[in-house]
């Protein structure tokens, strides 16, 4: 893996904010800080060590410029990448355009097999994911949820040369890493789960990644994401 640099996080645009100078050979990595989508390209920036390549603009979802849609990226949403005169979006995508575009270790995998399990777990992802999201929406959240995270546990029995889902850290360990991170936050901050218990290759998943210097730099604060996803999702003030 490509050296790490421990870099400030810059600040937040909002909408008394000037752009930066737009389209003038700079490769920029439009994101938030709190949203899940823009972490997966931004982990995969890190661990390619294109921290001096890929310049980071975050900007604020709940007050975007005007800039922001007029003249970056018509969708108004993060990740959008501005790269050799054009900004292209959606994060998968930009997870794997990172990979063919750009020096650093490859996170996407040569064997057969594991080409086709990960394309599996990046097609169910999202279907994953939103019902977790409605489960924290319903009554009982633990209980709708368990299957979610048993398919997980399974999913990361496939290949037995290392702790990840294709054994070795990959693209969909990224594509996974911030959902799971947020799901782990407020299961155990509003209803004390514990979504690794006798889940043990989970739980080994989860302190796996936590080593990984590109994914931890990316982390969410879990104070502010709690008070965010309780607002969301509980409507708690």
């Amino acid at each position: 893996m490509a050296a790490q640099t421990v870099e400030v996080r810059p600040p937040t645009l909002d909408s008394s904010s000037e752009p930066p100078s737009l389209f003038d050979g700079t490769t920029r990595l439009y994101i938030a800080y709190i949203c899940p989508f823009a972490q997966r390209v931004w982990i995969a920036r890190n661990y390619k060590g294109l921290q001096g390549k890929i310049k980071l603009v975050p900007i604020d979802l709940h007050n975007r410029p005007a800039w922001y849609k007029e003249k970056v990226y018509a969708e108004n949403k993060v990740p959008s990448l501005e790269h050799n005169g054009k900004v292209i979006g959606e994060s998968l995508d930009l997870v794997k355009y990172l990979d063919s575009h750009f020096e650093g270790p490859s996170i996407s995998p040569e064997d057969a097999a594991k080409k086709e399990f990960a394309e599996e777990l990046l097609a169910h992802s999202g279907e994953l994911f939103s019902t977790v999201s409605a489960a924290f929406k319903g009554g009982d959240a633990p209980k709708e949820v368990g299957a979610v995270f048993d398919y997980l546990e399974n999913a990361l029995g496939r290949f037995d040369d290392g702790p990840f889902f294709l054994g070795q850290f990959s693209l969909v360990d990224i594509a996974y890493a911030p959902f799971i991170e947020r799901f782990q936050i407020l299961l155990t901050d509003v209803w004390k789960y514990d979504l690794t218990a006798e889940r043990p290759k989970l739980a080994a998943w989860i302190e796996e990644l936590n080593k990984i210097d590109a994914y931890k730099e990316t982390k969410v604060d879990p104070d502010e994401f709690s008070a965010h996803a309780k607002k969301r999702y509980l409507g708690q003030q």
